[in-house]
């Protein structure tokens, strides 16, 4: 046999390689189809949250300008001319300034409040081993199972037989029921967040000789800022617009939080028939948390994101 056929022989017998799922055209083609279909899919599924969102809340701000004959006329057409007394007759005549005033008081105090006890609490269940570190853990997480509606009956009588006087309708009363309310997520949120800093950083501190408050406040709580922003616009967002609570343990009209406002509003209109205050108060309400958000997002995103790299 020549060598010419032996080679022939041997090409005949070496068995043709078969294409692998990265070189194969069909595999190829499949992936990159079912890669668009749920491209289309998810971005479908944005686009109409975005709509759900976004639709009801320019519908409101463009009433905000309308006068109540244009809001039950004609609701979904925009305002042909700005009514812009709506706003002053919101803000002065509802009374919607003293109860934006009365919110900010609130849910600073209690926002500034959850911060900083959430963060030390946090800090030191997720650093320090001690007897009973897991039980207390468990203890705030246990908080967040508790529906508000099971606590707001014995609240109101805790903060009305409180020993010296009563907590019930005063900002520092609803300050503390705030806090109480927030710290479970805020120290659950900022534990796992403590966890991920590296230690090492915290050893040197302590080794140049900073003691274990200085540490804290100087160097961890620096480091844990893009956690700190995130949960506290969670609580803020969570603060402002809270209607139960302020609505049982705060009844003194004066002292009314937005959410009170707005339905005290909303039932009045009956009356008045003052559509376009109304929805100015609305807008009122929300354009807060709009702006907050727009502001911080980023940091926002952050924070959520900061947890998943070590």
């Amino acid at each position: 046999m020549t060598t010419e056929e032996i080679d022939a022989v041997a090409k005949l017998d070496t068995p043709t390689p078969r294409a692998t799922g990265a070189d194969d055209p069909a595999a190829k083609k499949r992936v990159g189809t079912e890669g668009g279909v749920l491209n289309v899919f998810s971005h479908g599924i944005l686009v109409v949250w975005a709509l759900m969102v976004g639709v009801p809340l320019l519908w409101v701000l463009w009433s905000a300008f309308k006068d109540s004959n244009g809001i039950l006329t004609d609701p979904w057409g925009l305002p042909t001319t700005l009514h812009w007394e709506n706003w002053s007759n919101a803000w002065n005549d509802a009374n919607m300034g003293q109860y934006f005033i009365n919110t900010a008081i609130v849910v600073g105090g209690s926002v500034v409040g959850t911060m900083v006890l959430g963060s030390m609490a946090a800090y030191v269940l997720a650093r320090f081993t001690f007897p009973g570190n897991r039980f207390i853990y468990y203890l705030f997480v246990a908080g967040m199972s508790f529906p508000v509606f099971m606590l707001v009956i014995p609240l109101f009588f805790v903060l009305r037989d409180f020993p010296g006087s009563t907590l019930l309708a005063t900002y520092h009363g609803l300050i503390l029921v705030y806090i109480a309310y927030s710290l479970p997520f805020t120290v659950f949120f900022m534990t796992s967040f403590f966890r991920t800093l590296p230690n090492s950083v915290a050893e040197a501190a302590m080794i140049d000789g900073a003691s274990h408050s200085r540490t804290f406040f100087q160097v961890m709580l620096p480091m844990a800022k893009p956690g700190l922003i995130s949960i506290g616009i969670f609580n803020f967002l969570g603060q402002w617009n809270q209607y139960l609570l302020p609505m049982v343990l705060n009844q003194q009209e004066e002292k009314y939080v937005l959410t009170q406002g707005l339905a005290m509003i909303a039932l009045q209109q009956g009356y008045e028939n003052d559509w376009g205050a109304l929805m100015a108060g609305m807008m009122i309400a929300m354009l807060p948390v709009l702006v907050v958000y727009a502001i911080f997002q980023r940091q926002v995103q952050a924070g959520l994101t900061a947890g998943a790299i070590k």
